[in-house]
């Protein structure tokens, strides 16, 4: 299983980074919206919406959600931000109360209609804020200038990617070698038995340690170091939410996996499950600190 697991994460990585710095910003969101509908069609199942049909349908609903955003957002340049952003924003408020929903277990466990209700509505404040926070962080520096190959954008949105996979691997090897040494209290002991704060003390160095050394790349001057610092251990934060909460929808339905479509890695949920946090959380920082 581990070999499948490194294999499958040597082809996806290439391919993830090539899309990020050289696809166009358009055909970028275009297949990014396909990967999340995929996550989101997975959360469907673990908020137990069963038959086809109706699983399709709000599949669709969300989809014509994301086209009205796009449809809504014209200029005669081509395109504005402005409703992509506050969607963000709408984002990072909703996984700030996620993290109130993650200190109440028990809250939309039972399996009625209340409770599907709920989680189907979080699955389209996280999904649907994610898609629109990859826009803006893409999109931002609309061409290259000069001797520049990459777009500014595009590099910052590479950074904000590669914040989220530093974390997951420094907390993985930060976890193994020093779990538990200095804090007995696991971060979640219901929700993620296996997550330490030491884990996540080495997530938030790797994290900030890549983040400043990307930063200079997407055209951030030695002034502006700490922001993006800053911006990452948010970030980093969110991320952990985001982890946190797939692995709640998954407790209260009993599943290992949100799906099996990725060999050795289960879903597209579980692969996506930080970033759906963690766009939002840099999007948003890198507009309000303003680098």
């Amino acid at each position: 299983m581990t070999r499948t697991r490194v294999l499958a994460a040597l082809l996806m990585a290439p391919l993830a980074i090539a899309g990020v710095l050289l696809l166009p910003t358009p055909w970028l969101v275009a297949l990014s919206a396909i990967a999340f509908l995929a996550a989101l069609w997975e959360w469907f199942r673990l908020s137990e919406i069963d038959d086809t049909l109706q699983r399709t349908l709000l599949l669709l609903a969300n989809l014509l959600l994301m086209a009205a955003l796009v449809w809504a957002s014209p200029t005669d340049s081509g395109g504005s931000l402005v409703l992509f952003k506050l969607v963000s924003m709408i984002g990072v408020a909703w996984w700030l109360v996620a993290m109130l929903w993650l200190r109440h277990f028990h809250f939309a466990s039972d399996h009625d209609t209340h409770a599907r209700v709920f989680k189907l509505a979080a699955g389209t404040l996280a999904v649907v804020p994610a898609w629109c926070a990859l826009a803006v962080l893409h999109a931002g520096d609309p061409a290259p200038t000069g001797l520049r190959l990459v777009p500014q954008g595009h590099v910052w949105l590479l950074t904000a990617l590669m914040i989220v996979w530093a974390s997951d691997t420094g907390a993985y090897f930060a976890g193994r070698k020093f779990g538990g040494r200095w804090f007995a209290r696991r971060m979640a002991p219901r929700i993620s038995p296996n997550k330490t704060f030491e884990g996540l003390g080495g997530g938030l160095l790797l994290a900030v340690v890549v983040a400043l050394a990307m930063a200079p790349l997407a055209g951030a001057g030695a002034a502006q170091l700490p922001l993006v610092a800053l911006a990452a251990v948010a970030t980093v934060l969110f991320s952990v939410v985001g982890d946190l909460f797939e692995s709640l929808l998954k407790r209260h339905v009993g599943a290992k996996d949100s799906g099996t479509l990725i060999p050795g890695h289960g879903g597209v949920l579980d692969r996506v499950d930080s970033v759906l946090a963690a766009l939002p959380a840099f999007a948003v920082a890198k507009i309000w600190l303003g680098f």
